[in-house]
């Protein structure tokens, strides 16, 4: 009979759809849907009960040592982005990041033994020479500025007769009229030998001026980088060594308010 009862056909029986007057509310909900929605808010309700409940009861006084180092946003709590990598990626971020410093600290240095081997004179750039004029202003400028930024070329003789004697230019062998040039101050022998050009108008002494004293300033910020990134290297390094195993105890801070660890010596076995 259960076999006669099966193999007749029977009516299929669908659920209710939604009524043409509430179309605007989208599909009708079922009861399947409903037991998820509402166990979905049953389980969000007891979770909220939940933390009710801990932080009425929590202790005031309550300390743990990961407070120091964790913090809150408008009531979030912000986990750092070291704390959730495994150690040993942390370790290979650093190692890659210590190659890169390195190999932008040697085309930095590269670049600065280019540029220093390219100036004739290095100085700090404001210095003018005495013997070059252009009109009466700039002249003032540079007497004034020559005094303030004075610099000296001291020579060592023996006697007061040779005092008495010295030329300047007979020492440094080159014309009188180089002599109180600090820079591109040709000896004799060169100037019998080649034809040295030199700036007719004052238009083309301004111009070398200005580019002296861009390339002296571009020499001054690459030194800094080279400072930065030498200290950036160095970070790392100390970085790196604190987390390995040995005891340290902080005896300082250098120049720059970073902390100066010094390790114990241990035997190695």
């Amino acid at each position: 009979m259960s076999t006669l009862r099966n193999a007749v056909q029977r009516r299929n029986h669908k659920e209710r759809g939604q009524v043409a007057g509430r179309e605007k509310f989208g599909l009708l909900e079922k009861k399947k849907d409903y037991l998820l929605r509402a166990k979905d808010f049953h389980s969000k309700q007891h979770k909220l009960k939940a933390m009710r409940e801990k932080a009425l009861f929590r202790n005031p006084d309550e300390f743990y040592f990961k407070m120091i180092n964790t913090q809150t946003k408008g009531g979030v709590h912000i986990q750092k982005r070291n704390e959730e990598l495994p150690q040993e990626m942390i370790q290979l971020m650093k190692s890659q990041d210590k190659e890169y410093i390195k190999y932008q600290r040697d085309l930095s240095k590269r670049r600065l033994e280019k540029l220093q081997a390219s100036l004739h004179f290095i100085d700090d750039g404001k210095n003018s020479d005495d013997d070059e004029e252009e009109d009466d202003d700039e002249e003032e400028d540079n007497s004034r500025r020559a005094k303030k930024n004075k610099t000296n070329h001291i020579v060592f003789v023996d006697s007061e007769a040779e005092v008495r004697k010295f030329s300047p230019a007979k020492h440094l062998d080159t014309l009188p009229e180089l002599v109180n040039r600090k820079f591109n101050r040709p000896r004799i022998e060169t100037l019998r030998e080649s034809a040295v050009v030199a700036p007719h108008t004052g238009r083309e002494l301004k111009d070398i001026k200005k580019e002296r004293e861009r390339m002296f300033k571009e020499l001054a910020s690459r030194m800094k980088r080279e400072e930065e990134l030498s200290r950036a290297e160095q970070e790392l390094a100390i970085q790196k060594a604190m987390r390995e195993k040995g005891r340290k105890k902080k005896v300082g801070t250098d120049k720059h308010g970073l902390a100066v660890y010094k390790w114990s010596a241990e035997r190695k076995k």
